[in-house]
């Protein structure tokens, strides 16, 4: 990458970022309905200006070096100037589920959720985005699961990441290391993750978190076999593994990424019972990484 532009794109990371804490929308009453807004304060939420050193670092990071495209990004904005020679992942059906977890708010901004969260802490909790539509008071009846980490409440939104990889011998596990089974040290299988974005409610009715993450083997491939396919064409991109560990230095994991741009309803009973009976070891919602705004880190959307 060349320093120019790179110095180019710091600069313009104040203006373009779109995730101060001006993006917050104050919740409203609308007698039937309310928009969907339970974030819970957090007294080590980050500051802007800590916000925009993290970008500084993480751009700096990469000078001199041949890295790919990051993520997440904002899935509306097709702009991205990183041309870093990528192999896109095939078709979830001829790969290898390895890995399902979720995080807190989405990592990605786009579609249906594009209300910011706020700025959230070091660990991510608190960051991302929202569902940016209205819920019924009566999805929004209070139900809470508390965690360890980053508890969750009727009218959270999350963005779950179904995890594949190209390697045959990935297994059904905790983690992406799940997915590398059998590979050296700085190298990687094909990956590709199939994003869908859900929001919790109070409501019997709504989906079963379970039996979305359902995984059963089809051909001899683990699969995630009820991946909604009623949310939107996704948004397919090249990028990289995502997470809060990567706010100031870049991810080396290239990445697949197809992202729906619509969000499911979820039961969020059931999310607590997946918590309790999920193969994945998974306890508690993710922190997210930072939205990657600079340009120079994205990838061009086709």
């Amino acid at each position: 990458m060349r320093n120019s532009i790179l110095t180019i794109s710091l600069v313009a990371i104040v203006a373009l970022s779109g995730c101060g804490k001006s993006d917050s929308v104050t919740p409203s009453d609308h007698s039937s309905s309310v928009v969907a807004d339970h974030y819970v304060g957090n007294l080590n939420e980050r500051s802007d200006e800590a916000m925009q050193e993290q970008r500084q670092l993480l751009a700096e990071s990469v000078i001199g070096k041949d890295v790919g495209p990051q993520s997440p990004r904002d899935i509306d904005n097709k702009v991205g100037y990183n041309k870093k020679a990528t192999t896109t992942a095939p078709a979830p059906s001829e790969m290898y589920l390895c890995d399902i977890h979720f995080h807190k708010s989405a990592e990605h901004k786009g579609g249906e959720f594009t209300k910011y969260a706020g700025n959230g802490d070091e660990e991510g909790f608190g960051g991302g985005y929202k569902y940016s539509g209205t819920l019924s008071k009566a999805e929004l009846a209070q139900y809470a699961i508390e965690t360890e980490h980053n508890p969750l409440y009727s009218g959270d939104t999350i963005e779950v990441h179904y995890v594949y990889a190209s390697n045959p011998q990935a297994t059904l596990e905790h983690g992406l290391g799940s997915c590398l089974v059998g590979y050296e040290a700085g190298k990687q299988p094909l990956l590709r993750v199939e994003s869908q974005v859900y929001v919790l409610v109070n409501d019997d009715k709504a989906a079963d978190f379970t039996e979305l993450n359902k995984v059963a083997k089809v051909s001899g491939h683990n699969q995630a076999v009820n991946i909604p396919n009623t949310t939107g064409t996704p948004v397919v991109y090249e990028g990289s593994t995502t997470g809060p560990g990567y706010n100031e230095t870049f991810s080396p994991y290239q990445v697949t990424w197809s992202v729906r741009p619509k969000v499911e309803k979820v039961n969020i009973a059931t999310v607590k019972d997946w918590f309790e009976h999920n193969q994945f070891e998974e306890e508690h919602a993710h922190g997210v990484r930072n939205l990657v705004i600079n340009p120079d880190l994205l990838s061009e959307i086709k």
